[in-house]
């Protein structure tokens, strides 16, 4: 098997970092302590193609294959994991979603100016009571005459009250186990939309999340997306591809946690040697190198399954589990060299500590994506699947 990046790939990671580097590296730690969104970035995104990756050409966009985008999600989480988040969201939930669900009128509509990043989108699913049991939705839609009327809250919206669209999801029929949930485009301005508050988070504080209120919220029927009653398996389907984007995110992260462990351990000295020179950090380090690389190769691998048309379900949710719970020790370790400065909110690798926290629980809990694998697990044997 070729684990090699095509030219095209390498090009394109190398144009990531250079605008990262240009335009994140220097003002990320301001944005982080600021709780400051960076919207501008986006639009600069949008410009360089990057959030038109799995945009149609067709609609505006510079649709690659599912690799090339997931190269860029790790290479801007190296920079900035809040950035990567919000570029993943919008381009693997809210695009993506019209793009393969959406009718010919939605497409023109939402897709090139997402493409371009003139507009932003998000994705809710979430409510107070359903994170990982996400079929106990309670926010419900109902149908009267040429519009919907949503009534609930959704919380845990990353970019929430920045998006000027999101996908939400409702119930729209039935009861209990009999639910019948259905996707929907929600336009920021449409009446009865309230941001009820922003959540105050341990890190990613410039990916603002929100809890919104729907409180008779009207849009017209033509937002459904795709068929009605079919949206939880619109939600799981997205889900699956963008759990590859998290892994990705992780991967970007802990590369840059396991270089700082490694400069600083070059730098440090103590009892007259530099502590590179101590088996015990070498020993930490080897640990964190091969985690990464690990991840790495699980991430591409699932990625590359995408674009194969593959069935990609158990290893997404493997990437994801893998990646995240690695991006969390290597922190750690980079952490635990740096010794008390670790600690300090005056080198980054305290901010990486905080954010690879929560990359076990967005998209699906570490304990969730186990369930998913074991489950494909046993289909697999029972020859219900290949």
């Amino acid at each position: 098997m070729d684990f090699s990046l095509t030219e095209e790939q390498k090009l394109l990671k190398e144009m990531v970092r250079e605008f990262a580097e240009r335009e994140i590296a220097p003002y990320v730690d301001n944005w982080e302590r600021e709780h400051l969104f960076p919207r501008e970035v986006f639009r600069k995104l949008g410009e360089l193609g990057i959030l038109g990756m799995t945009t149609e050409p067709a609609y505006g966009g510079t649709k690659s294959d599912y690799l090339s985008f997931i190269l860029a999600l790790e290479e801007l989480s190296r920079f900035s994991a809040s950035v990567a988040l919000t570029v993943s969201v919008h381009s693997s939930l809210f695009i993506k979603a019209i793009q393969e669900y959406g009718r010919e009128e939605q497409k023109k509509k939402y897709l090139p100016r997402a493409a371009k990043g003139e507009i932003l989108g998000a994705f809710s699913l979430s409510e107070p009571g359903a994170g990982s049991d996400a079929a106990n939705l309670l926010t419900k839609a109902r149908k009267e005459g040429n519009v919907f009327v949503i009534n609930g809250i959704k919380s845990w919206v990353t970019t929430g009250s920045e998006a000027d669209a999101l996908i939400l999801f409702a119930v729209t029929s039935g009861e209990k186990e009999k639910k019948r949930i259905s996707a929907f485009i929600v336009d920021r301005d449409s009446p009865g939309l309230q941001i009820l508050k922003i959540e105050e988070k341990m890190g990613f504080n410039s990916s603002p999340t929100a809890q919104i209120a729907f409180e008779e919220c009207r849009i017209p029927t033509e937002n459904l997306l795709g068929e009605e009653g079919r949206g939880m398996a619109i939600a799981l389907k997205l889900l699956d591809g963008s759990r590859i984007g998290i892994a990705a995110q992780a991967v970007g992260l802990a590369q840059t946690a396991l270089e700082l462990g490694i400069r600083y351990a070059k730098e440090r000295e103590a009892f007259g040697q530099k502590i590179a020179s101590f088996e015990a950090i070498q020993f930490m380090l080897a640990d964190g190198a091969t985690l990464v690389e690990a991840a790495r190769l699980l991430t591409y691998r699932a990625a590359s399954l995408v674009d194969h048309n593959l069935p990609y379900t158990k290893e997404a949710a493997m990437a994801k589990l893998f990646a995240t719970e690695a991006a969390n020790k290597i922190a750690y370790i980079a952490l635990q060299i740096h010794g008390g400065y670790g600690y300090s909110r005056e080198y980054p690798i305290e901010r990486l500590y905080r954010e690879a926290r929560v990359t076990t629980i967005y998209e699906g809990t570490s304990e969730i994506q186990r369930l998913v694998i074991a489950r494909q697990l046993i289909r697999e044997a029972e020859g219900l699947i290949s």
